[in-house]
């Protein structure tokens, strides 16, 4: 079979007949996506099982029900808000039928034999039936009626319609499944999984959405597979040094590396000396170290007489990275950033342009269009989940075969890894840099306040500085949580001008200011909504305070608590939590007193509160996915991803009958995305 033998379903939803383009639109929202296949992979979410019979006494309120009656009479309403009745009888004795508004007269004229199905009011009677067919016809009622998902404006009857235009549609595909795999899991062929859960003659068993939701997982992963090998397969260029700049860097810097950090290191040397780009994501736990593996990479591209480049999220961590490279690293390197003053802008592009600038750290300005580099290597983007595809490609594409690592310091499970980051290699940094101790985190309620306000002043007198993080910036009326501009007025009331406040309705001028404030020492405790999660470096600060901590999830408590424990000092994090808060809640928070291991931190967390989809109607699981959950089915998406890179080993362009059918599947679920660079190979 070829990809034109899917042309009925790759077609858009207007070409089933009875569907125009405003209620393709409709179908398009609720299925999420405008092609036939896309209405296809529109499961139900539950059956409805009409095949029983039951009478009007045997009918319970609540409940779906079956019964074959004959119209006895039609009382009309006497004004528009009362309904039109249509007492029936049965065996058992009498019921009524209720309509508000428009009633279907001609369906039931007095003496009518008639089934009618539909729920049972908490009142007794049958308020608007589902389905209304003469007696003698039975098979015009469904036995087993799927429920699909719908939108505002689109009704249970258009899916019907659609879905009877649809099914025939779908070919018998060929199979793209491992035989041995499909054997031994008892699954049935793709298009009769899909017939069977649409247009059912019995409550689908498991297996046939098993079916689909693994069909899912393999194109998911295919695709991730095949746009990972077009990227690796972009031409690089070795960039190999003699360690020179590098040793003299960590002299300077004074400690030896980790192991984590050698590990690491030796797999982004590694990617450097390939003659193929490199695609690295680098995560590290808060305090690992990542930005010291970074400046080596960097240093190895100016030892091979190339330059790199590093692109912060925030003026003020673009800054704190500059400050710390400028520390140890023994060749220049320059600050850009919008707030750069022009003549300082000035002599940094024309050092960037003639080469005499080997590295530079800056913000988005990096990408602007006036930035040339004399020879661009190698890309650093920091905390990446702040940067889109869009930008990280523009900084790629200011040099020639850039290579690119990006990091972060939000540890991502594995579920995560699979699906959303399955084209890049990836460098997992344990351990901690020599001198860092652990972060003492300790729980209190919020009883103990006073308590906690008192051993603040103690830390404070000692010369320390706090953070004081709170969930909300104003007063709530439905949320009792104290706000941040509430805790500021009251621990200044105490402290004085040594208090400071930082949220995100602040201009960002002024936020700024009150994190430099913060890191100059100016200010010494600093009342501050999540905005401090990342990208603030003040290696002098020692006690983080969360108040309501058990509003947080545990992998964003982690990143909080980050912020401290990045000097010599001994750092602590104190977790205030409400009163009354439940044996659960205090469970989770336990667990960050018992551990600082993000990486186990962060699986706990996605396995609590699961990826949810921003952009969809999902309100659990990653997003993309129609069927599958790849958080409850984490096995079978490592299966997936072991099959689809054996696949393409033993078959690398898809040619073979299975690889063939592999391409019809990424077609069907959307997944080719890749598949002209296959083609073209």
């Amino acid at each position: 079979m070829s990809a034109p033998d899917l042309l009925p379903v790759l077609a858009p939803l207007e070409s089933l007949p009875g569907i125009g383009p405003a209620l393709a639109k409709l179908i398009e929202r609720a299925a999420g996506g405008p092609r036939v296949a896309d209405l296809l992979l529109h499961l139900p979410q539950h059956y409805v099982d009409r095949r029983t019979r039951t009478t009007w006494a045997e009918a319970h309120p609540g409940t779906v029900a079956t019964l074959e009656v004959t119209v006895e009479r039609v009382e009309k309403p006497r004004t528009s808000r009362q309904p039109t009745r249509v007492i029936c009888r049965d065996a058992s004795g009498t019921g009524e039928l209720i309509f508000f508004g428009r009633f279907p007269e001609a369906r039931l004229p007095v003496g009518a034999h008639i089934l009618v199905s539909g729920r049972i009011g908490e009142r007794g009677g049958m308020p608007h039936p589902d389905f209304i067919v003469p007696a003698d016809k039975p098979h015009d009622l469904p036995a087993i009626e799927p429920v699909w998902g719908l939108t505002a404006g689109l009704l249970p009857w258009h899916l019907r319609r659609a879905f009877a235009a649809a099914l025939p549609r779908l070919p018998d595909l060929p199979e793209w499944q491992d035989p041995t795999f499909l054997r031994r899991r008892a699954w049935p062929e793709f298009a009769a999984a899909l017939r069977a859960l649409h247009a059912p003659t019995d409550i689908p068993a498991p297996a046939f959405r098993d079916r689909l939701a693994y069909d899912e997982l393999l194109a998911d992963q295919l695709q991730i597979a095949l746009v990972r090998r077009r990227e690796r397969a972009m031409p690089g260029r070795p960039l190999t040094g003699n360690g020179r700049l590098r040793d003299a860097a960590l002299a300077r810097f004074g400690h030896a590396l980790t192991p984590g950090q050698a590990k690491v290191l030796a797999e982004i040397d590694a990617d450097l000396a390939a003659p193929t780009r490199m695609l690295r994501l680098l995560q590290g736990d808060v305090g690992s170290g990542k930005t010291l593996v970074a400046a080596l990479a960097m240093l190895r591209a100016a030892e091979s007489g190339t330059q790199a480049a590093m692109m912060a999220p925030t003026e003020l961590l673009a800054r704190q990275h500059h400050a710390t490279l400028c520390g140890f690293m023994p060749v220049e390197v320059a600050l850009l950033t919008g707030a750069t003053p022009p003549a300082e802008r000035r002599r940094v592009l024309a050092g960037l342009a003639g080469g005499t600038i080997p590295i530079v750290v800056g913000t988005h300005a990096l990408v602007q269009e006036g930035v040339a580099f004399h020879d661009l290597a190698l890309a650093v983007v920091d905390e990446q989940h702040r940067f889109g595809v869009r930008q990280r490609a523009e900084l790629s594409r200011k040099g020639h075969a850039v290579d690119l690592l990006v990091m972060t310091a939000t540890p991502i499970p594995r579920t995560l890894l699979l699906t959303q980051w399955g084209e890049m290699d990836v460098s997992r940094l344990v351990g901690r840099p020599a001198g860092r101790k652990p972060i003492a985190t300790s729980l209190h309620a919020l009883a103990t306040l006073p308590r906690v306000v008192e051993a603040i002043g103690r830390k404070l007198a000692e010369g320390a500085r706090v953070y004081w993080v709170c969930p909300l910036v104003a007063e709530s009326e439905t949320v009792d949580l104290a706000a941040a501009e509430a805790r500021h007025a009251m621990l200044r009331e105490r402290f004085g001008g040594q208090v400071g406040l930082a949220h995100g309705r602040q201009p960002p001028d002024e936020r700024a200011a009150m994190l430099e404030a913060f890191a100059s020492g100016t200010i010494r405790l600093l009342v501050a909504t999540t905005v401090i999660e990342v990208g603030v470096d003040v290696p002098s600060a020692s006690v983080m305070v969360v108040e309501h901590a058990e509003r947080f999830g545990l992998a964003q408590l982690h990143q909080l608590r980050g912020r401290v424990g990045r000097g010599a000092a001994q750092s602590f994090c104190l977790l205030l939590h409400a009163d009354d808060t439940t044996g659960a809640a205090k469970r989770r928070l336990a667990m960050l007193r018992a551990t600082d291991d993000g990486f186990r931190i962060a699986e706990a967390d996605f396995a609590e509160r699961g990826g949810g989809d921003a952009l969809g109607t999902r309100q659990s699981g990653l997003p993309g996915f129609r069927i599958a959950d790849p958080e409850a089915q984490s096995d079978a998406l490592a299966i997936a991803a072991k099959d689809a890179a054996l696949l393409l080993h033993r078959d690398p362009h898809l040619q073979s009958p299975r690889g063939q059918a592999a391409r019809l599947l990424l077609r069907f679920f959307a997944r080719d995305r890749g598949m002209r660079a296959l083609l073209a190979g």
